[in-house]
């Protein structure tokens, strides 16, 4: 329900036609209420975003008003001397520009703000902490979440927990997740094994009934069987929220790019029947719905010449009317800045305009056949060093600049391959690159997109040799 004025006012080669010698082809009264602390609609009309005009949802237990804009803290600014060490998240975290970036998004209506022990090699929290301390405890809400992946001893998991508050400087947690439920060979004994049989789950419970956490939920990742599970104990768990993964490209399309994922207009729909506030991770799906292939940006431009191309994905995630808040790792002032101009306030899109992004926008970028990594790092670190979310990553962007080049008889062909090249030793230093893969398999139980890595970095490897071999 709405209670705002909001609603006033190139060409790219699929992998299905280059390279195929090489094997690359491969309702109620708990739906959030959204509300604005401003009337009006629109941007400012500059890249300033205006201050007192954030779009918020209302928490449906605790009547709480949420921003729509909700700040993730995986990819934080870091200082270092290689870009590839940004990307893979290594690196000594920039605190000076964490200060910055959290002190502008609270001063211009952001409030809630998720991390968790596992990110940014375990400094997210302790970074968020103190910069949030700087502010009083009434401006924001902090999420984090029970990463125990690989300990599932109960003692060892509530120091985790513990660790948590101490390290964001808080005495309670607003928002806590059992962190990533689904993952892994078998989901259902994970799920098991991590919170329900050592009883860590019945210890979160009764800290949410003591306070120490205001609003328990969960993340879900890949499994289909455990979200089903956990949704069908709601009476016994009373999940107070719950984190997807949903965008314009899952909604219909997620089980098409890989067939163990499930469709975001199925999980969103099993949260709504329930009246449970839904949470958004990868509402831009790790950057890659900002770095589309230049045919669609072009036609996106045309629709909306004023807005980026990333807008997009975040107004629609935003005018899901269940949605609490929509999480973006913002690790640039520009990011942050771009993500408050679309939400400060939101522009809800038309239902034409969402049939549009679901149907035709969509259905273009599966075509493309990019590598479905959304660049969360949950496969790192490599025992053997490979980068591999920087590899993919560079790959994804080539396939969408035209510069992952199909035959020696293109005319781009020169042009193409030096890009690539070039790009690739410059976003993946030498000894972190795909031919360094030994196919371990140890990073592919953690992968929430269930991508065969190994396989993918073989098959990039190769194709990077090939090119190396092959100069025009």
């Amino acid at each position: 329900m709405e209670t705002n004025d909001n609603n006033k006012k190139s060409k790219i080669f699929s992998r299905r036609t280059f390279l195929k010698g090489l094997g690359l082809t491969g309702a109620a009264t708990a739906v959030p209420a959204i509300v604005s602390c401003a009337s009006g609609g629109g941007d400012d009309g500059g890249n300033e975003p205006p201050k007192g005009k954030m779009t918020y949802r209302t928490n449906p237990k605790t009547g709480q008003k949420v921003s729509l804009l909700g700040y993730g803290m995986m990819r934080l600014p870091t200082l270092n001397s290689h870009p590839g060490e940004r990307q893979s998240g290594t690196g000594i975290i920039d605190q000076k520009m964490v200060q910055q970036e959290v002190d502008y998004a609270i001063e211009h209506g952001v409030n809630y703000f998720d991390t968790s022990p596992a990110y940014c090699q375990g400094k997210s929290e302790a970074a968020l902490g103190q910069a949030l301390s700087k502010h009083k405890r009434s401006d924001y809400y902090v999420a984090t979440k029970m990463s125990n992946f690989q300990d599932f001893d109960f003692d060892n998991s509530v120091k985790m927990f513990h660790d948590s508050l101490k390290y964001l400087k808080v005495d309670y947690i607003d928002y806590y997740l059992l962190h990533a439920v689904g993952m892994g060979a078998n989901g259902m004994a994970s799920l098991m094994a991590r919170f329900i049989d050592n009883g860590l789950l019945d210890y979160l419970l009764k800290q949410r009934d003591k306070g120490t956490i205001k609003n328990l939920g969960f993340s879900y990742h890949g499994d289909i069987k455990v979200f089903d599970y956990l949704l069908s104990m709601h009476d016994k768990y009373r999940w107070d929220f719950v984190q997807i993964e949903l965008n314009y490209l899952d909604w219909n399309h997620a089980h098409e790019i890989n067939e163990v994922n499930t469709n975001a207009s199925y999980l969103y729909a099993e949260l709504e029947k329930r009246h449970i506030p839904a949470v958004v991770m990868e509402p831009l799906l790790g950057g890659r719905l900002s770095n589309l292939p230049d045919k669609i940006v072009a036609e996106l431009k045309r629709r909306d010449p004023e807005h980026s191309v990333a807008s997009w994905a975040f107004r629609y995630a935003g005018s899901k009317p269940n949605v609490l808040t929509a999480l973006s790792g913002m690790t640039y002032m520009e990011h942050l800045k771009d993500n408050l101009l679309t939400y400060c306030p939101l522009k809800p899109l038309s239902q034409a305009e969402m049939t549009y992004l679901e149907e035709d926008i969509a259905k273009q970028i599966v075509n493309y056949k990019t590598v479905p990594c959304n660049d969360c790092k949950y496969c790192m670190p490599c025992p053997y060093g490979v980068d591999i979310p920087a590899i993919f990553v560079h790959y994804n962007k080539c396939l969408s600049a035209n510069q992952v080049p199909m035959s020696k008889q293109t005319d781009t062909y020169a042009a193409a391959r030096r890009a690539f090249l070039i790009g690739y030793d410059r976003s993946v230093p030498k000894l972190r690159q795909a031919d360094h893969c030994i196919g371990c398999g140890q990073c592919v139980p953690h992968c929430p997109q269930r991508i065969k890595i190994p396989q993918e970095l073989h098959r990039i490897g190769r194709y990077v040799e090939s090119l190396k071999q092959n100069p025009a």
